[in-house]
């Protein structure tokens, strides 16, 4: 995970994140089913499942199942993103006046993942679901540009999330190794619960950017829902977690991809991990964290954890990052876990955490879930 910060601006902003978070959020209305688009890639039948069993959960009119199909690798070019994904979604907003009633998109396992491209800070490589996010301007003539990420509107912000004021889409993707990892998922966030710790773990040693951030939100937190640890060593095997914010496999003393915690429903894991998100292919039985200079230790191109990880191990949402995305552009722990553990739903929470739309961020998860009072 770099820490290169590309736009001044959003450092600004960052700054001003961290003393607004400070105010914990009242309970407002919830995103509802009429408001969110499915959507499935008719060619893969693990795509086409997870959309109907999430479509039935959550109740979202069959009308609002958008399956289409598209290629069925991972990663696809910029004029098969347009051609495949985009242009069917904005056609069936535009088809049913639903381009300001529809504020959530959930994709599904099997739909493509990420959009190859030029790296750097304005290149033009992204995650689908960050594209997605970013077509609504596009549908109102103002296109956002390619290069680069775009400043999210919706960043740090606490009111309920609604168009035309913030002009982009929630998306947010059901995704796992296996429809049954889905199907855990979409379960487990129908029974989340507002309980549990957050368990916050920082490198240890000295403190940049990602580990203030890591401590500010512990501060953010009651301390009697907090397991705060500042050491060099890792924490595992924590009980009734609902929340763990940690540097992943960029923690030099984590080495195992399994941390033994017991998640409860509801629970959500946000790391500083530059590839957690590059694939939703599941790793070789035995494989373990691996190291940048040694490619026989790496999966699908990386030798870092996977936010997929999660997901099996019990989480009911995991935040990820498809390419390099930079410290500064990934989710602030400090506005996550406080707006989600205040009762806003997972969707708002995200990307209310996130500086910049159009870029590498990726949310697995149920957009509506909402932690539930005890």
């Amino acid at each position: 995970m770099k820490a290169e910060v590309p736009l001044r601006a959003l450092r600004l902003a960052a700054a001003a994140a961290v003393l607004c978070s400070a105010t914990l959020l009242p309970r407002a209305a919830a995103l509802t089913p009429q408001q969110v688009l499915v959507v499935a890639n008719s060619r893969v039948p693990a795509s086409l499942s997870s959309a109907e069993y999430y479509a039935r959960r959550r109740a979202i009119p069959r009308t609002q199942v958008l399956a289409v199909p598209m290629p069925e690798q991972e990663e696809i070019s910029r004029q098969e993103f347009d051609r495949s994904v985009a242009a069917p979604v904005e056609d069936w907003l535009l088809r049913n006046g639903a381009a300001d009633r529809i504020l959530v998109i959930v994709t599904t396992l099997g739909v493509p993942l990420k959009i190859r491209g030029g790296d750097g800070p304005q290149g033009d490589r992204a995650a689908v679901d960050s594209e997605l996010a970013a077509i609504y301007p596009g549908l109102k003539g103002r296109p956002v540009p390619l290069a680069g990420p775009w400043s999210n509107p919706y960043f740090n912000r606490k009111e309920p999330f609604r168009h035309p004021d913030f002009p982009l889409y929630l998306v947010a993707r059901l995704g796992g190794y296996t429809f049954t990892d889905v199907r855990a998922m979409v379960d487990r966030a129908l029974a989340a619960r507002n309980r549990g710790v957050a368990v916050i773990d920082l490198k240890g040693g000295w403190l940049d950017d990602g580990d203030h951030w890591l401590k500010t939100a512990a501060s953010l937190l009651p301390p009697g829902r907090v397991v705060l640890d500042e050491s060099g060593a890792v924490v595992t095997g924590v009980r009734g977690v609902i929340a763990w914010a940690s540097w992943g496999s960029n923690d030099p003393a984590r080495k195992r991809r399994d941390p033994g915690f017991q998640f409860l429903p509801g629970a959500i894991v946000t790391q500083f991990v530059s590839t957690d998100g590059r694939t939703l292919r599941e790793p070789p039985p035995g494989w373990q964290y691996g190291d940048w200079r040694r490619p026989e230790t790496h999966f699908e191109g990386s030798p870092q954890s996977l936010a997929a990880d999660w997901i099996r191990f019990g989480a009911t949402a995991a935040t990820g990052h498809v390419y390099e995305p930079f410290l500064h552009f990934s989710p602030r722990p400090q506005i996550l876990l406080p707006q989600y553990l205040a009762g806003r739903t997972l969707g708002e929470s995200f990307y209310a955490s996130i500086p910049a739309i159009s870029w590498m961020n990726l949310l697995l998860g149920d957009p509506l879930c909402r932690l539930a009072p005890e």
